[in-house]
């Protein structure tokens, strides 16, 4: 079976580039046999940064690059020679992005426009070189600062499509033939459940050049909360959407039974989903006159917009994008979306600090340690880093 190409879930190692070594060096010349201390400073280690891209849709480039290194900072010379920096090693990762500590689980970014940039992981500062210790009384310092040492992370990555509606409802409910019939997307059709297996998303145009993004999960079935069918993985994809469109075949026994399964299992998904608005579209409505869909509107629930559409009859379209652009942009809908936007922008700009500390003396391989033949190494506070 050939393996998809929508990749919405993937867990990669990351590493920072540890700092240079600051240079212990005494200047010498035949006209200055006594030039004292001039010992560069050692370059930074390169950064792990994450960066929004708009031009990618999945985590498929990730799934065979799990491994991201940037480089070390070069090691201080003398003359006072600074070392190179290390280069920085850029995660491009398509907007809607969540990011998690794999061993801890804990929150750490969520990448949400295009050109977003978030440190994951800071290179470590290069060390400093024995020019900068010589006093009065010590006029000659013969040791150096070793480099702060590298960083290293495993992180989960988590793609949430972004979208302004959602489509919930049960195998061959006619999402995936509404999404084709409003927009250019292509996902596939049949007269078989699941033929939706990966998540969709279309753009859908309205009046004066407006649009709006709609998605399509695979269909969600009774029991999909306990590990049942294929819905509720893909769930995480509508949990940022502004609307929920759930759709139920018009020759369904209970309409309002199959309605209240699919609100069922979204609530224990994440009971935060309750809180955003609710279409219903009572699809395949080809098959029912005016009397039945009378009868079947009076036992639906009377707070909830109710629309009849048939994609393939081309009915009852218009007027649902009518329903679902007033919902999208009712003063209600734009308060709750800038509340939720306002908290992603707060968090993405307090990410994860993974501070690591200085490794004692010869217990960490990844310290570079001074030759012994020439240097002595001592230990600093803190302080000596500023």
């Amino acid at each position: 079976m050939a393996e998809s190409n929508f990749v919405d879930y993937v867990k990669i190692i990351c590493r920072s580039g540890k700092g240079g070594r600051g240079s212990m060096h005494m200047h010498r010349a035949k006209y200055a046999p006594n030039g004292g201390p001039d010992g560069g400073d050692g370059g930074r280690g390169g950064h792990v940064i994450l960066r929004g891209n708009h031009n990618y849709w999945t985590l498929l480039h990730l799934r065979y690059d799990r491994h991201v290194f940037a480089t070390h900072g070069g090691n201080g010379g003398k003359c006072g020679s600074t070392g190179a920096n290390g280069e920085d090693r850029y995660i491009d990762v398509p907007c809607g992005t969540v990011v998690y500590n794999a061993e801890t689980g804990e929150y750490i970014c969520d990448v949400t426009e295009d050109g977003q940039e978030v440190m994951l992981l800071k290179g470590g500062r290069g060390g400093r070189g024995n020019m900068h210790f010589a006093t009065a009384t010590n006029q000659a310092p013969r040791y150096a600062q070793p480099g702060e040492p590298m960083q290293e992370l495993t992180v989960i990555m988590e793609l949430k499509l972004l979208a302004d509606v959602g489509l919930v409802g049960f195998p061959n409910a006619g999402k995936s033939t509404l999404l084709s019939t409003l927009s250019s997307a292509k996902p596939k059709i049949a007269g078989y459940p699941f033929t939706t297996m990966e998540p969709s998303l279309g753009i859908v145009p309205y009046r004066n050049g407006q649009s709006f993004v709609m998605a399509d999960i695979p269909g969600i079935i009774e029991g999909a909360s306990e590990g049942k069918g294929l819905g509720l993985r893909f769930l995480r994809h509508i949990e940022r959407n502004s609307l929920l469109l759930f759709m139920v075949p018009g020759d369904t026994d209970d309409i309002k039974k199959e309605y209240e399964i699919l609100l069922g299992e979204l609530r224990k998904f994440n009971p935060d989903m309750m809180d955003k608005q609710r279409v219903l579209a009572i699809t395949k409505s080809d098959l029912l006159d005016e009397e039945l869909q009378q009868m079947l509107s009076e036992d639906l629930p009377d707070d909830l917009p109710v629309v009849f559409i048939s994609a393939v009859a081309q009915r009852g379209l218009t007027e649902l994008k009518d329903k679902l652009w007033e919902s999208l942009n009712n003063e209600s809908n734009k308060l709750a979306a800038i509340s939720h936007q306002e908290s992603i922008v707060h968090r993405s700009k307090t990410p994860l600090a993974l501070q690591s500390e200085m490794q004692a003396e010869g217990e960490d391989d990844d310290i570079e340690i001074l030759d012994e033949d020439e240097y002595e190494i001592e230990d600093f506070d803190e302080e000596d880093w500023d």
